[in-house]
């Protein structure tokens, strides 16, 4: 499946297709079974069919649905644009009886077709007319190469199923037990070359994806390699990979080698980017060429991925996707070992960095280390990244680091449902106007800096969210707390007590300030204490809610 970089989602409806759908998966490495919620139990659940399809069709997913041909038609029908683009799309019958390729013939489609129906001992329904004659689908030559003009070889293709004869110049393994009509004088010829196509409509040209270029450090990267290719004639399709110093690369040279394509790989000056060839001056590019493809990964080594990211509340149906594509893409998964276990479970070939939760810049370095190494490296925090967690942490250890290394490292924050906006969606909308989010821990700043923002916060009458509030080791700075609030908001204030909101067990309850005690509070609990203006009410036949108005009376 030349071009596709996510594995296939095998997408079933009920308890019916399971077992088909686990033979298979069994047959596809990184592929996972996607269930309808509520109805079977799955590896990704989803909620709507037609949306989901859709969403994977967009993403450039291999789908293979165990349904009906004409429900998959219908949900993706709407997204069929491009023909040379679109990720293979199958039909399971969900007994595995049939596998049936309807989409995506120049991804892959039929090969995906084949590997599925081998695993269920029957023969895919293949219609492409020319892979049915010649027993290969010059369209979509293998991985690692290229064709050079699609709509071109169309034509080159319907030449052949006309009737012309054709010869093959290079070494195209795949070729050789393909039933095409050859003749060594044919005027049709089937090339490997890594050179331009140069419009000749009796040439098919296949590029190996087998240039390597070397750069230096210096803006304009993907021009200047665009510039190196049409230099020597060379066709930006067989561009294998970008390579460059570890020490000089961010997220400009990034950015340009995914404008070009390719994966970007990072090399030692020891390694001296290739054996026996030498770095380029600044702003250069050396171009590489070599007969066959190259696997860029055994070129030095990927740019390292850090992506510090909130688990919410706990519950996975609020967790963001992009949150939860991350944990899927990771190799390594740091964090407080209560939090790594929210975020599991996790593969065999994923391992996880479980530690104290009071190292957190010790496991801010750690991370950065094994990103340097070129691993996806994910670390997890409940609630939001930014609030009182991981996120500035990990920014700490970066302004403070030594090594300019880590300034190259991939580094992406993603946001959570933070313990304060969780607890008060379950109430209602307490923070519905100006509100303040406090630690009342110490560990990290002095009491006496605690007490002088709770004054001016309950002074200014802003809603306040207490993260932190006790633990063993402080137990009387809630009760502390709560006398500061108490000389500026009435003992009717509202106040809201959210324990493991979005967790099993989870528990809200509301109250007054003259009622709060704070023996009914622990670390896992959230506090709300309501403005002036916050209101608890009880509509007819409803349960009670609490908001603040978004105007002052």
């Amino acid at each position: 499946m030349a071009g596709l970089n996510t594995a296939a989602a095998i997408v079933i409806l009920g308890t019916g297709a399971l077992e088909t759908a686990r033979r298979i998966q069994a047959a596809l490495p990184g592929a996972q079974v996607h269930a309808l919620a509520e109805r079977v139990e799955g590896d990704i659940a989803y909620a709507d069919l037609s949306g989901h399809l859709k969403t994977l069709y967009a993403q450039n997913t291999p789908i293979i649905a165990l349904c009906a041909a004409g429900i998959v038609i219908r949900c993706v029908a709407p997204l069929l644009v491009n023909k040379g683009t679109e990720p293979p799309v199958l039909a399971v019958a969900e007994d595995g009886s049939a596998v049936v390729p309807l989409l995506g013939g120049l991804t892959g489609a039929n090969v995906l077709a084949r590997q599925v129906a081998a695993a269920l001992a029957v023969s895919p329904a293949i219609t492409t007319s020319g892979e049915l004659r010649f027993g290969t689908c010059l369209l979509n030559p293998p991985a690692g190469y290229t064709l050079a003009d699609l709509d071109h070889g169309k034509r080159f293709v319907s030449d052949l199923l006309a009737g012309a004869a054709t010869r093959v110049e290079g070494d195209m393994p795949w070729l050789g037990e393909a039933r095409l009509p050859q003749a060594s004088t044919a005027e049709h010829v089937i090339r490997l070359s890594p050179y331009a196509w140069q419009g000749d409509p009796q040439e098919l040209v296949i590029h190996p994806q087998a240039v390597i270029a070397v750069v230096a450090a210096g803006a304009n990267l993907a021009q200047r390699v665009r510039g190196a290719l049409a230099h020597q004639h060379l066709a930006p399709a067989a561009l294998a990979a970008v390579v460059m110093l570890e020490t000089d690369a961010n997220q400009d040279h990034a950015s340009a080698a995914a404008e070009l394509g390719v994966p970007l790989r990072l090399v030692t000056r020891m390694e001296a980017a290739l054996p026996g060839q030498p770095l380029p001056e600044e702003h250069g590019v050396v171009l590489l060429v070599n007969d066959q493809p190259v696997d860029p990964q055994q070129i030095g080594h990927a740019r390292g991925n850090l992506t510090v990211l909130g688990l919410g509340p706990g519950r996975a149906d609020l967790l963001a996707p992009a949150a939860r594509k991350a944990l899927d893409e990771a190799t390594d998964v740091l964090g407080y070992d209560t939090y790594v276990n929210m975020a599991g479970p996790f593969r065999g070939d994923q391992t996880v960095h479980g530690t104290d939760n009071r190292e957190e810049l010790q496991r801010a370095r750690h991370a950065f280390e094994l990103a340097l190494t070129g691993r996806r490296v994910v670390m997890v925090s409940s609630g939001d990244p930014g609030v009182f967690a991981m996120a500035a942490a990990v920014l700490e250890a970066l302004d403070n680091a030594d090594d300019p290394r880590w300034g190259g490292v991939a580094l992406q924050i993603i946001p959570g449902i933070s313990a304060a906006l969780a607890t008060a969606a379950v109430a209602g909308a307490p923070l519905g106007h100006d509100f303040c989010m406090l630690s009342l821990s110490d560990n990290l700043k002095p009491w006496d800096i605690i007490e002088k923002r709770l004054a001016l916060a309950a002074q200014a009458d802003l809603v306040m969210a207490f993260y932190n509030p006790i633990s063993r080791a402080r137990p009387w700075q809630l009760d502390k707390a709560l006398e500061i609030v108490r000389q500026h908001r009435a003992p009717d204030t509202v106040v809201v007590l959210g324990r493991d909101i979005g967790r099993p067990g989870g528990k809200l309850t509301t109250l007054t300030l003259g009622e709060l005690q704070a023996a009914q509070v622990d670390m896992r609990t959230m506090v709300l204490i309501g403005s002036s203006t916050t209101r608890r009410f009880t509509p007819p036949n409803g349960p009670e809610w609490v908001y603040t108005p978004r105007f002052y009376p």
